[in-house]
């Protein structure tokens, strides 16, 4: 059986987001959109607040971009559930309540969706605005235990494997290819393969 579905859009794909959400609505999988920070948690860096008020001011950025991604056709919800079209996930509310992460740089975005993923039992597609992660300097296509790489945060592979949550990361700048890797075709991206 197939699992859920979480979509991460990156803040990083914020001039291109209007064409990444089409190819989520297009393949039709009725995943939950977690947003990314971005330029709006970048401004939360630029102030430089403690750890705690950085962590849930990064957060309410991370709602400030599915707000925005929500105006290309996208209802909202705050609710952690497996939605019935794609929606995207106002994290805020459900993180407050959980508290679930630590409250550090270390932790973005990234793991967060992961985060979302683990609760709902789905898997999860990172949408980036690369085409694989790499392991000094060279891209890896599968990834069966965590390593240190530049394009996560930190804290995501270990989360993953420690879940055991499947993931692909894919490059959302490239037209069609996340439409095509949400219809189950193959495409150029990294695959996590968490130990059963």
């Amino acid at each position: 059986m197939d699992l859920p579905l979480v979509v991460k859009i990156g803040g990083s794909l914020t001039d291109h987001a209007a064409a990444v959400v089409g190819e989520v609505l297009d393949a039709g999988v009725p995943a939950l959109v977690v947003p990314g920070g971005g330029q709006f948690a970048d401004a939360v860096r630029a102030l430089t607040p403690p750890d705690t008020p950085a962590h849930w001011m990064a957060i309410a950025a991370m709602e400030a971009y599915g707000w925005y991604l929500s105006s290309f056709g996208l209802p909202v919800t705050a609710d952690l559930t497996v939605p019935d079209t794609p929606t995207v996930f106002l994290p805020y509310a459900a993180l407050r309540a959980h508290d679930p992460l630590p409250h550090s740089w270390a932790v973005t975005s990234d793991t967060i969706a992961a985060w979302a993923a683990g609760e709902i039992r789905a898997s999860l597609v990172l949408v980036k605005s690369v085409d694989t992660l790499t392991r000094a300097g060279v891209p890896v296509a599968a990834v069966h235990a965590p390593f240190p790489c530049d394009e996560v945060d930190p804290l995501f592979l270990p989360y993953l494997f420690d879940r055991r949550i499947p993931a692909q990361i894919v490059n959302g700048r490239v037209a069609g290819r996340l439409r095509a890797l949400l219809s189950g075709e193959d495409v150029p991206c990294t695959r996590v393969y968490p130990s059963i």
